[in-house]
Parts: C-alpha cells; structure tokens; sequence
C-alpha cells in the first residue's frame, strides 16, 4: 500500500457543530471538501496530504485516511475482508499498533469486540509474512488503525493523526472546567475577529480563548506544539517532509501584534495557569495578564471583541450568585465596552436571560454534551435595547 503517494478518500473529524470552522480551515489550506456533515467533513488526498492538514489544523479532532471500504454483515466476515490487506506494507512487524472504532451493528454488543477482530486480522496476516508479530495496545502513539462499522457497511481508516488534534498541546495545566483548544478557536473563528483588534477576556480561567486568539493572530498553527504523530509510524514514511511542512509553520508565524490581547480573572491561581500556558504556547509576551473582579477588566479604548465564558451551572436550574454575575456581566459590556462587539458562551438559557441585552446572534455549540450557545451583543456607542426577559437561547 503505497498510502504516501496514493489518493483516496479522507475524513477529518471535529466535535459536532465544529465543522463550519473546519470547512474554512481545510479551504484555506487549498484542499475541497467533497461533502461536510456535523462531524467533519471528506475530501480527497494522500496520506502526505495528511501530514499538512495535522499541523495546521485548529478545530479537528482526528485526519483519517481510508484503506478499504467493503460489506461485512457480522465479525467473521471483518476478520476475512482485513485478513487479506496488505499490513506487513504499512506496519513494522517489529512495531505496535492500536485500533480504535466506530461500531453500529447488530452482531456487535461491544466495540471492543469489534476491535480484537481487527487486531486478530492484522497480527494473523503480519505473522503469516513475517512470522513475528507486531505488538498491540491501547496507547495512541503509534500506528492507530480506525474501524467504522454502520449496518453491514464497513470502513477501515489509517489514523494519521493518533492522539486527538483537539487539544493543541500547550495547555500543562488545565485549570478549572477548560474549554477545549479546539472549541476556543472555533468559538473565535465565530466571531468573525478581525485578529487585527483588541481581544478582550475577563474571566479568563485557563486561559484558553485569550491564548487561541494570540496563535489565530500570530498565525501559529498546533503543529508547532507536537512531535509524535500517528503517521510517523507508518512504514513509507519520509520524516523529510514532515519538517519541510513544519518549517513552513515556523516561516509563517509572526512574533509581534500590534494591539492588546487581555485576560483577567479574580482567582491568582488562574492567573497563574492561565500564564504559564502562554508561556509553553510562546505567546506569553502578547498577553496582558491581571488579577482581578470582570468588573475592573481595562477595556483598550479601540473597538474589538470582548468575550466571557463564565460558569452556567449545567441547565442545573437558576443560581442565586451566577443569576447576579450574569447581570453584572451585562452591566460591564454596555457601560465599558461601548464600540465593542461581546460575546458570551454559555450552556444556561435561564442565565442567559439576567444579561439584559438581546442577542444579535445565536451561534450553536456544544461543550462536550452540553448545548451550548455563544451568543453576540452589538454594544452600540448610544443607547442600547435592554431586554431581560427574552430568550436569547433558541
């Protein structure tokens, strides 16, 4: 299998709802998606093609490169259609391997069942040509092999990417309920940042959106964050072009901006994570860091974007204390953020209410299962029409 040289079909996954960010990633990377659903999208490459779109993407999870598409009505028809794929091509007989997968059938009561099949496949054929067989295990750092199994329709994937590319590889310490990296860059990438103006972020937490916008401003992709990557086990591998591409990234990221980026929250601790990834992310110098009550957030007097994630209580009911943050929330955007566009990202449609300004848009998300929305306030210079009681939630 000459996967390095030969196109087929590739999915690049994403948490649902992140697609759209993703699609505008993949175009202007130059590729064309063939379709895009709310999980991903497909396009058409090689696993070279893989390598680029690994250490440039921000709102992908994994970059999966299909082997073989074919019928399977139960495990014993699996084993037969992979027991016949060339491995030893692709697989060091002196390596290891993983397998994860996506299973919806109805001989199939585990997914673990479904994975030691492949495995049995793949060692029983690596055995047979090369009379050793690979080591296997759970661990994601080597070649990863992806099963997708719905009905009798099976898909069998060489993961390239191995460990999720949803998290960016700078975050040591994680703080308190972090968002994940790639749901801050989308949820940036949403609000249609110029990256060219003041970004604002009280509240700050881990740090997360206030760094994701440092890396969108300066053009520093995840790649630069990662070493190991699942197509670097891969037999064929060329480690020339993944430093070629990864020289790239270097060559285009920039070292200055020439506007504030501000992160503040009341908790030093917080601050301090919040610092300390900036730092392994190399953005710690374009960050304004302050300790401090939302409320006493310095608001650069040029017009950009000024967004909160604050706690929403998981749609757990009202709370007496989040019901007041809220409105101070609101409070601070329309009084000090005047020009500015706001956005706040929350899980709660009842807290929502108590901001007491109605919501341009409603853009959807989820933060893991949760139904999140992030919504935007055009914080006019005059006045502004305050409405508590509409649901800015749809």
């Amino acid at each position: 299998m000459q996967v390095f040289h030969t196109k087929n079909k590739i999915i690049i996954t994403c948490n649902k709802r992140l697609s759209p960010y993703l699609q505008a990633e993949v175009e202007a990377l130059g590729f064309t998606p063939d379709r895009v659903f709310t999980t991903g999208l497909e396009l058409t490459g090689t696993v070279t093609d893989c390598i680029k779109l690994n250490l440039n993407l921000r709102c992908a999870s994994q970059v999966l490169y299909s082997l073989k598409s074919f019928t399977a009505e139960n495990p014993a028809r699996l084993y037969k259609e992979l027991v016949e794929m060339e491995w030893e091509s692709l697989i060091d007989f002196t390596g290891y391997f993983s397998v994860t997968s996506n299973v919806d059938n109805e001989t199939i009561t585990t997914p673990l069942f479904a994975n030691l099949k492949v495995k049995d496949a793949i060692v029983d054929r690596i055995k047979e040509k090369k009379e050793i067989r690979p080591n296997t295990g759970p661990e994601l750092d080597k070649v990863v092999i992806h099963l997708y199994w719905k009905d009798d329709k099976a898909d069998i994937f060489l993961d390239t990417s191995g460990e999720t590319l949803a998290k960016h590889g700078y975050r040591k310490l994680p703080g308190k309920a972090p968002m994940l990296e790639a749901l801050a860059a989308s949820t940036i990438m949403a609000t249609d940042w110029d990256q060219k103006s003041p970004f604002v972020n009280p509240m700050c937490g881990s740090g997360t959106l206030a760094i994701e916008a440092a890396l969108l401003a300066t053009n520093k992709r995840p790649g630069l964050f990662r070493m190991n990557y699942s197509f670097m086990h891969v037999l064929g591998y060329d480690e020339e072009v993944f430093f070629t591409e990864r020289r790239l990234l270097k060559d285009q990221a920039v070292k200055t901006i020439d506007f504030e980026i501000m992160a503040t929250d009341i908790s030093a601790d917080a601050v301090d994570i919040a610092r300390k990834n900036a730092q392994t992310a190399g953005v710690d110098q374009l960050i304004t860091f302050k300790v401090c009550d939302f409320a006493e957030t310095p608001v650069p007097s040029t017009p950009g974007v000024i967004m909160f994630n604050p706690e929403y209580g998981e749609r757990m009911g009202l709370h007496t204390k989040l019901e007041a943050t809220y409105k101070r929330i609101g409070d601070f955007m329309k009084q000090e953020a005047k020009g500015y566009r706001g956005y706040i990202f929350t899980g709660n449609p009842d807290l929502a209410k108590r901001i007491g300004l109605r919501a341009s848009r409603r853009i959807e998300f989820y933060n893991g299962k949760l139904d999140c929305r992030l919504l935007e306030y055009e914080l006019y210079e005059g006045s502004r029409r305050e409405n508590p009681d509409a649901a800015p939630l749809a």
